[in-house]
């Protein structure tokens, strides 16, 4: 009887031990799930967009221009007889460039002391009444157009410069026939110029004699000073801009054309979206901007338009709002609708 008793209590135990251990079980597994769960959503820095007042500036590029160029031509074929000037040289307005041929201008000049020999007779016949007036005039006609010609021919044949500046290119050596391109161009470098492409939005907002900064990349963060000089009336329908000449005082002569400018317009302040600029991502493969923002513990994919840099931060100028939650670390696993842990 003691022995069933033992043998009893043993299957007793046993159950227990069993369904404490089937209860352990069914425990521990709940709590490997919840933690599965928790593990997959992705943890996340945040920081809240905010405004914040800023000097509202664009930067633009172009290449630097002489505000004035000259190129050095006769107006008809001819052998070249010499050129004075080399590719730097300076010269001054109105100094001889160039002489072209001029045995056809010898000619003509000849023939027009031929002619005025001949008007001196014809004016003293007439006196005397030993000529009509008509043969005078006549002759007088002809040492008219003969004297148009010859000017014509020192133009062509005596080069000369228009304005005061630089030669910059030299095309010909002496004997050569000049043909299409020019013999000489002589640039103006004292006074250059950029012309940049400014968003219409904009087009109030520039006038005439506005200062702006002038950075150019051979000269890394040095700062020019520049205005804009002129503003073209009209928009362009595709790109939706319109063009700026911004003028460059060269007197030092630091600057040169072809130059690689970056043009920056300060149109005043106003409040703009900032946020970390370590939020701004883009995306591969092409050149959208955009940010993650954080929802009801959901990661949603926003494009935005970025504007300037403001130190460590980034201004937004479109694709969020101000108070939305922006990812600014763990970006590398976040696709949209991703769920999110966000870590303080």
């Amino acid at each position: 009887m003691k022995r069933k008793n033992i043998f009893k209590g043993i299957a007793l135990l046993a159950v227990g031990a069993l369904t404490a251990c089937g209860g352990n079980r069914e425990q521990a597994a709940n709590e490997t799930a919840a933690a599965e769960t928790a593990d997959t959503r992705v943890k996340v820095h945040t920081t809240v967009a905010r405004l914040q007042t800023v000097d509202d500036v664009s930067t633009y590029t172009g290449n630097v221009q002489a505000d004035v160029i000259n190129h050095i031509t006769p107006t008809m074929p001819g052998r070249i007889e010499r050129i004075y000037v080399e590719i730097g040289d300076r010269v001054t307005k109105d100094q001889l460039l160039v002489q072209m041929e001029s045995s056809n201008l010898q000619q003509q000049t000849t023939q027009l002391a031929n002619l005025e020999r001949d008007y001196e007779r014809y004016s003293a016949l007439l006196e005397v009444g030993g000529i009509a007036q008509q043969q005078v005039d006549q002759i007088r006609t002809q040492i008219d157009v003969l004297k148009a010609a010859i000017k014509n021919l020192q133009d062509n044949t005596q080069l000369r410069s228009p304005i005061s500046g630089v030669v910059t290119a030299r095309n010909y050596d002496n004997g050569n026939v000049f043909a299409q391109q020019p013999i000489l161009t002589v640039q103006q470098l004292n006074l250059l110029k950029v012309i940049i492409n400014v968003s219409e939005s904009y087009f109030t907002k520039v006038r005439v004699g506005m200062k702006v900064d002038i950075r150019l990349d051979v000269y890394g963060s040095e700062v020019f000073a520049g205005r804009v000089s002129l503003i073209y009336p009209t928009v362009d329908a595709s790109s939706h801009t319109f063009g700026v000449e911004v003028a460059i005082d060269n007197r030092d002569m630091k600057v040169r054309p072809g130059m690689y400018a970056r043009v920056t317009l300060n149109f005043g302040t106003g409040e703009s979206i900032v946020v970390p600029d370590v939020a701004v991502q883009k995306q591969a493969g092409a050149n959208d901007k955009y940010v993650f923002v954080v929802q009801n513990g959901v990661a949603r994919y926003r494009r935005v338009e970025p504007g300037q840099r403001l130190d460590e931060q980034c201004e937004i100028l479109s694709g969020i709002e101000p108070g939305d939650e922006v990812v600014t670390a763990g970006h590398t696993r976040l696709i949209d609708g991703a769920a999110v842990q966000v870590i303080q």
